[in-house]
């Protein structure tokens, strides 16, 4: 960084263990882009596993790498006078995922699995995007949505993990009157107990081997909260139409198989380890289950920001705002499921130097 230059503070991986609170220069807007001064990060589950493990999944950490892809701020400025986009000093939510327009799948109607997307803090391509966990960053302006009217910056930051939840639900197909299962108590395991009430969802149980967790998910609206390792009284449900499983281990999936009804659909959204999942794959078979994979989200987005402008009950899945400076306890914190839901970073106290 050269002398004179604007910097702000940014959160950058460098390895598993090695994360770092860096001033980073302030980038400069192209024709089509906007400089947005974030306010609020989310930590999502793939940050904690860059800082844990290095990567997620098959998509391993080749550079430094500035996190981060859950975030709200206010637009500043445009790299150029005739990009559309909403006015400086608007309050606005952005959407990650820059998909290619040209693959099959876009052309399909599937961005969400474009095969050439740009995702912000993402090592699935290299160089890696770089993410939004920077007090100033730049990104197309086509990515950025207004805040509704009322909806506050903190709930607004759920825009982008609510977005998962819904397209995982309508992955499930219809929902309304039905008994879903939700295998996975943690923020988005809660955010999908949310959608599917908010789809028409009859009765959601869900399970989880934490009660804090599960005290989250009664938050959002669940009905019947099982521990999966004691069941106690409640038990588990003989029977349910629709399952979603939302923890990321092969257990929910098993759990899934044998309690979703013949014919019935099972929609696997929690990224599982990488390499082979044992799961009872007869059962597919036998009982002619339906099993999905859901992905990410596009059109969602803007239904989760209309969904959390009405709901403030969604606050109290919001259990810490933590300066960005102090990253390194955010992240201890988010972690920790028997202590925290979703974690936000606060990057409005940390302003561009």
């Amino acid at each position: 960084m050269s002398a004179g230059e604007a910097s702000a503070p940014g959160c950058v991986i460098h390895g598993a263990g090695d994360l770092r609170v860096e001033d980073v220069a302030v980038p400069r807007p192209g024709p089509g882009e906007a400089l947005v001064a974030v306010r609020y990060g989310g930590v999502c589950g793939s940050d904690l596993h860059y800082w844990r493990h290095g990567g997620v999944g098959d998509f391993r950490l080749r550079e430094p790498m500035l996190l981060g892809h859950e975030v709200v701020g206010t637009v500043v400025a445009y790299g150029s006078p005739e990009t559309a986009g909403p006015a400086a000093g608007t309050s606005v939510a952005v959407h990650p995922a820059t998909p290619c327009g040209a693959c099959p799948e876009c052309a399909d109607g599937r961005r969400n699995v474009c095969r050439d997307t740009r995702y912000l803090g993402s090592a699935a391509r290299f160089p890696h995007v770089q993410g939004g966990f920077a007090a100033r960053i730049v990104v197309p302006a086509e990515q950025l949505r207004p805040l509704p009217a009322g909806l506050d910056p903190r709930r607004g930051a759920l825009a982008e993990p609510l977005s998962v939840a819904l397209h995982a639900v309508r992955r499930a197909g219809e929902v309304a009157g039905r008994h879903v299962l939700v295998t996975g108590a943690g923020p988005i395991g809660a955010l999908v107990v949310a959608a599917a009430k908010a789809a028409g969802a009859a009765h959601v149980t869900v399970t989880d081997l934490l009660p804090a967790a599960l005290e989250y998910a009664r938050a959002a609206g669940a009905d019947t909260l099982v521990r999966a390792d004691d069941p106690g009284d409640c038990g588990w449900p003989v029977e349910v139409d629709t399952a979603i499983e939302a923890s990321g281990v092969a257990a929910g999936l098993d759990t899934c198989l044998r309690l979703v009804r013949r014919g019935g659909v099972v929609v696997q959204l929690g990224m599982l380890p990488p390499g082979h999942s044992p799961f009872a794959g007869n059962l597919v078979v036998s009982r002619e289950i339906e099993l999905r994979g859901a992905f990410r989200f596009d059109g969602e987005f803007d239904d989760a920001l209309r969904l959390l402008a009405a709901e403030p009950a969604f606050d109290a899945l919001v259990s810490a705002v933590v300066p960005v400076r102090d990253a390194a306890s955010a992240f201890e914190l988010a972690a920790d499921r028997s202590r925290s839901c979703k974690v936000l970073l606060d990057f409005g106290a940390a302003p561009a130097g």
